[in-house]
């Protein structure tokens, strides 16, 4: 097994965001070829970590222009107002630009009639309540992974993205990458036999935290960052995006690295069984039924686990694929090696996440990783940590989406949201 290192998402998003936007590199002839009346207003709902990555790359893209940044810390917004002004300016002959507004509150940008769309990189918790605030509002949606806090949270984002007709696209930019799709077409054209197991390698779930009270920072709206989940007294460490403690370790807010990068691996597996709109029948926790690892079992036969891989590994009954960001290995080699023919699958071909939402808004057509596929995807992550969490088996109906002959497991579908925070159905 390889032990490459594996890309961060932040350098994977960017590397592959540059090869997309290449026809888009900035330079002053570069600026009019798209012209302003043609591009996509853009607004960009938080600025931290992946939106700030987010908004270095689509700055330089020229079929957007980025109009609006909304962030409840008054510093990241700030900055990012003068991030956008100054790359404008600096396309422009007399060197100055002003145009870009700055919000606490996402409701206050999506009230303009003149944004097309948003981007929303905020935390989990938040996720649903902007988007299908967005939808609503009548923005297009590109909305950072894992799609939503609850399985019913996802279930409504998808009902709202198609009540209103919007083009939703979820950040499981992988999909986007050449090697993840290789792999997936090469499994599903039959390559390494029948599909017997997939093993996806991933964190765990998070956890409760307490966490003892701090200051409030000047200019940060604790307040307004909690939102709908239950209140707590600020601590710097809860509204941290770091990936060894921080919000999306804590159950209030994420759920740990089982959705941060099962978001990513599951969406794979699942893309490489064909299971999108679908997902495992029975979901058994470590240590149950004489498994020491999480696993889940399809109605098709195939068993997927939690662990044991680099990234994901697909095993069938006459070889096996391994991929991961800037990893991709079969056994035999020649499973690799031989080209697909034109009676072989061929999976959707995007040109870059960001792209292929841009080309999408521009066509109303449905982008690669849809919000339906986030959806789908998403219940994979959440059907494991409810299983985890609560110690036993348990069994979903894929169609029905709802878990079978468990009301206390089927109560973890969906959280309690902290007033005047709801769904439309709540």
């Amino acid at each position: 097994m390889s032990a490459h290192k594996p890309v961060s998402r932040r350098q994977f998003l960017k590397g592959a965001a540059t090869l997309a936007a290449a026809p888009y590199v900035l330079s002053t002839s570069a600026w009019g070829q798209t012209p302003p009346s043609e591009r996509i207003t853009l607004g960009v709902i938080g600025v931290g970590n992946m939106g700030g990555g987010h908004l270095e790359t689509l700055v330089g893209n020229h079929d957007f222009q980025i109009v609006a940044i909304c962030d409840v810390d008054r510093t990241k917004r700030d900055k990012a107002r003068t991030n956008v002004e100054e790359a404008y300016a600096a396309e422009r002959t007399d060197g100055t630009y002003q145009g870009c507004d700055i919000y606490n509150e996402f409701e206050a940008l999506l009230a303009r009639s003149d944004i097309d769309a948003v981007l929303i990189a905020v935390p989990d918790h938040w996720h649903a309540l902007i988007a299908i605030a967005a939808c609503e509002a009548g923005k297009d949606v590109y909305c950072e992974k894992p799609l939503a806090l609850t399985i019913r949270e996802a279930q409504e984002m998808v009902r709202a993205a198609r009540r209103y007709g919007r083009v939703f696209q979820t950040g499981s930019q992988q999909r986007s990458s050449p090697e993840f799709r290789k792999a997936c077409e090469l499994v599903r054209s039959g390559r390494i036999g029948e599909l017997r197991t997939i093993n996806v390698g991933i964190g765990g779930p998070s956890r409760e935290k307490y966490l003892p009270e701090e200051p409030v920072p000047e200019g940060f709206d604790w307040e307004r960052w909690l939102g709908p989940a239950p209140w707590q007294p600020y601590n710097a460490e809860r509204c941290s995006g770091s990936y060894s403690g921080g919000w999306r370790l804590i159950r209030d807010y994420s759920g740990g690295m089982m959705t941060d990068w099962g978001a990513h691996h599951f969406d794979i597996a699942q893309w490489g069984m064909g299971m999108d709109g679908s997902g495992p029948v029975e979901i058994i926790p470590p240590n149950v039924a004489e498994t020491n690892t999480l696993t889940y079992r399809y109605a098709n036969g195939v068993t997927m686990y939690h662990g044991g891989a680099n990234g994901i590994l697909f095993t069938g009954t006459e070889g096996k694929i391994e991929v991961n960001r800037g990893h991709f290995k079969t056994w035999p080699d020649r499973i690799g090696q031989e080209p697909l023919g034109p009676n072989d699958v061929h999976l959707y071909e995007s040109p870059g996440h960001h792209q292929d939402w841009v080309n999408c808004i521009r066509t109303r057509r449905r982008p690669i990783c849809d919000v339906a596929i986030g959806a789908s995807s998403i219940t994979v992550c959440h059907l494991g940590n409810i299983a985890w969490w609560l110690g036993r088996t348990i069994r979903w109906d894929p169609a029905k989406r709802e878990i079978l002959g468990d009301e206390a497991a089927g109560r973890w579908l969906d959280r309690p949201k902290r007033a005047p925070w709801r769904l439309h159905w709540q």
